[in-house]
């Protein structure tokens, strides 16, 4: 218990090579958790030149990318001194080890490589990102200026596939809204298909289980296309059967904001008026939404829950005919945001085959149990000129037309929240695990939308969770269900209706 608690706090940033490993023998768990605690104890974020000098004490080969180093003060990396005492606390792990009657063959064999052998044998997705454009300007891209979920930054974390979500907010609900919602839909589609067209890219759009793994298994990235907002449909379903011609495998009905096809549970906050949209406009599915569901399952599409209000998504789940996922949606009993899935969501997701995909959102795992965390929130609200009442604590920046204050409310929430990192994401997934159990939790990051915590940026960081599930005590079979196979097990049961 003691080396898993150490272990949990040290081995959160840590950055595997790009080439796939054949599978090893692995050290049990505990053992497991001992070597790592150890070796990782004295920092984080390994540079190249850290890990390098690791494998010369090791006399095992191992290369590794450079890695981006987000924490303040890890400078402390570049430093002779930091390689030398890393060096000198695997010395003690082999000590340790030994002492335990494990040879010294076999301490060279299970090193760390081990946990990187683990992430490199799952297939790893990730569930939901949405769709950055090149050239055109975005608030949620990374650092460098690059989707958060580009290719380099997939190889660097061992991200295998993503969904790549065809997204569209809120629009008047007209022809010309339509009309709207349809062009930018198409103009995603097409920077997906532009992205994977590229050779540089390294990836494909996988249309089916099968073609997934076929790209997984030649080495190649995978794009599975997901669209959120039947809004994109007009008022007619049909044109449900066109996306999935153009490649379309994951259907969520809502984004922000009621449309023809379901209630929304984040009801629309219409500047106008001053006021929100009622909580239900249809009591959960329309008419509309019901006959969307039946042809996506007809077709053999993923029916997606995320964003659905409860009603709505409770009879999505009774309704489809395979099992549904929830595609970035987190524990509304850990964080009361309405964004959140609450027990009674999560139980019958559960209870009906489907999964749950866990994001690292700040504003859907801060702690909502705190009243004076709430009201200094709303004090900021204020402040910014906005309605103190919120869905999350970000709520409604986008109606805040001075940049100033904007970036001012931004920061002053975010200062709020104080660093919410990746445990605190593992936090929601072990809650999944242990109600429903861990054949209906997986990942979906919702990147280039707002997400990315301290440990779980971007694609890059992908290993970093492979790391927290390790010391809190998951089996590589575990993992591999979480990062990949429960989608692909759902996706299955779709295809085949």
């Amino acid at each position: 218990m003691v080396l898993g608690a150490v272990a949990a706090s040290c081995l959160m940033p840590f950055h595997r090579a790009p080439q796939r490993v054949q599978p090893v023998q692995h050290v049990h768990s505990p053992m497991l958790a001992c070597l790592l605690a150890f070796a990782l104890a004295l920092g984080v974020k390994p540079n190249k030149a850290s890990v390098d000098a690791v494998s010369v004490s090791l006399r095992k080969p191992f290369t590794a990318r450079s890695a981006l180093t987000r924490v303040p003060g890890t400078s402390l990396l570049d430093t002779p001194m930091f390689n030398a005492s890393r060096r000198f606390a695997l010395l003690l792990v082999g000590l340790l080890l030994q002492s335990c009657g494990t040879s010294t063959n076999e301490i060279e064999k299970n090193t760390v490589l081990d946990v990187q052998a683990v992430h490199r044998n799952a297939l790893t997705i990730d569930a939901h990102a949405d769709i950055e454009i090149p050239g055109q300007p975005s608030s949620y891209v990374g650092l460098d200026g690059l989707s958060k979920v580009a290719p380099d930054k997939m190889r660097a974390g061992g991200l295998d596939a993503v969904v790549m979500s065809i997204a569209v907010g809120p629009k008047p609900r007209t022809a010309e809204g339509y009309a709207e919602a349809r062009r930018i839909a198409e103009a995603e589609l097409a920077a997906v298909v532009s992205l994977a067209a590229d050779p540089a890219s390294g990836a494909v759009i996988a249309t089916g289980p099968d073609a997934l793994h076929a790209a997984n298994e030649a080495g190649q990235l995978a794009f599975i296309l997901g669209l959120q907002n039947a809004l994109i449909f007009g008022q007619d379903p049909a044109a449900i059967d066109e996306w999935f011609a153009a490649g379309v495998r994951v259907f969520a009905l809502t984004h922000m904001g009621h449309n023809d096809y379901a209630d929304s549970s984040r009801p629309l906050f219409v500047a106008a008026t001053g006021q929100r949209e009622p909580d239900a406009e249809h009591g959960g599915l329309s008419d509309l939404g019901v006959a969307a569901i039946r042809r996506i399952n007809e077709l053999g599409g993923i029916v997606d829950i995320s964003q659905l209000s409860r009603q709505a998504a409770l009879q999505a789940i009774e309704l489809s005919s395979a099992p549904v996922i929830a595609s970035h949606s987190n524990v509304q009993a850990l964080t009361a945001v309405s964004r959140n899935l609450s027990d009674e969501e999560i139980d019958r997701i559960g209870a009906t085959g489907g999964v749950i995909h866990v994001a690292p959102f700040r504003g859907y795992l801060f702690d909502s149990t705190n009243p004076e965390l709430d009201q200094a929130i709303r004090d900021v609200r204020r402040a910014a000129g906005i309605d103190e009442d919120y869905l999350y604590p970000f709520e409604l920046y986008w109606e805040i037309k001075d940049a100033e204050i904007k970036a001012r409310f931004l920061a002053d929430v975010g200062a709020l929240l104080g660093e919410i990192n990746l445990d605190r994401m593992l936090d929601h997934i072990d809650y999944i695990a242990k109600r429903v159990g861990v054949d209906h939790v997986g990942i979906g990051t919702d990147f280039n939308h707002g997400s990315g915590i301290a440990g779980f940026v971007d694609a890059s960081d992908a290993l970093n969770v492979t790391l927290g599930l390790l010391a809190r005590g998951y089996s590589e079979s575990d993992i591999a269900k979480i990062w990949g196979g429960n989608f692909v097990r759902v996706w299955q049961q779709s295809d085949k209706q």
